[in-house]
C-alpha cells in the first residue's frame, strides 16, 4: 500500500507547475505522535506532500516512462504549523527539467489565499530519473514510483478540469 500525502489536484500545467490539496483531519492518527496534547503536522510530512505533488508533475512532463525519486532537498523554510482543520496547497514550479532529472521550487500555504500569514514553508528540490542515472543497476520494469494510486490523482484532476498536454 502506498501512503498519498495529497487529497487532489487544483491546478495541473504539464513541464510547468502543479497546485495540489491537502484536507487535514483531527483523525489521522500520525498527528497525535509528536505533541499528543498539541497535534500537528510534522514538517517531515509537509515535505511528503511537495515531493509527492513535484514528483507526479515530473513524471508527467516525461509520460511517467521513467522512475523519477527525490535526489535532493535544497532548502525547506517553515515559517507556521499546520494543524487539524487546516487546508495545505502544494505549488510546485519545475526550474529545471532535462534526461537526468529536475530541479523544483515550491510553496505550501493555507488555504484560502489572500494573506501573508498563510505561508507554511518555502522548498527547493531535486528530482533524478533513476533510469537514466544509475549505470549497471537493474530496477524492476515496472514503474515502482507511479503506481496506480499517484497516476490516478492526476487523472481525475483531468477529468474535473481539462488540461493540454
Amino acid at each position: 500500500m502506498r501512503w498519498i500525502w495529497i487529497d487532489k489536484f487544483v491546478e495541473f500545467t504539464p513541464r510547468v507547475s502543479a497546485t495540489a490539496l491537502k484536507n487535514v483531519s483531527l483523525a489521522e492518527e500520525h498527528l497525535h505522535d509528536l505533541y499528543p496534547a498539541f497535534p500537528i503536522v510534522p514538517n517531515s510530512l509537509i515535505i511528503e506532500g511537495m515531493a509527492q505533488t513535484a514528483g507526479i508533475l515530473v513524471g508527467q512532463a516525461r509520460n511517467f516512462a521513467e522512475k523519477v525519486i527525490l535526489a535532493k532537498i535544497g532548502k525547506a523554510v517553515f515559517h507556521r504549523l499546520v494543524r487539524p482543520g487546516d487546508a495545505i496547497l502544494f505549488a510546485a514550479r519545475i526550474e529545471q527539467l532535462n534526461e537526468h532529472g529536475a530541479s523544483i521550487s515550491g510553496t505550501v500555504t493555507l488555504a484560502p489565499l489572500g494573506s501573508a500569514d498563510n505561508l507554511v514553508a518555502e522548498i527547493e528540490m531535486m528530482f533524478s530519473h533513476i533510469d537514466k542515472n544509475m549505470a549497471g543497476v537493474q530496477f524492476p520494469e515496472h514503474n515502482f514510483v507511479f503506481t496506480e494510486q499517484f497516476t490516478e490523482l492526476l487523472k481525475t484532476f483531468r477529468t474535473e478540469m481539462p488540461v493540454k498536454i
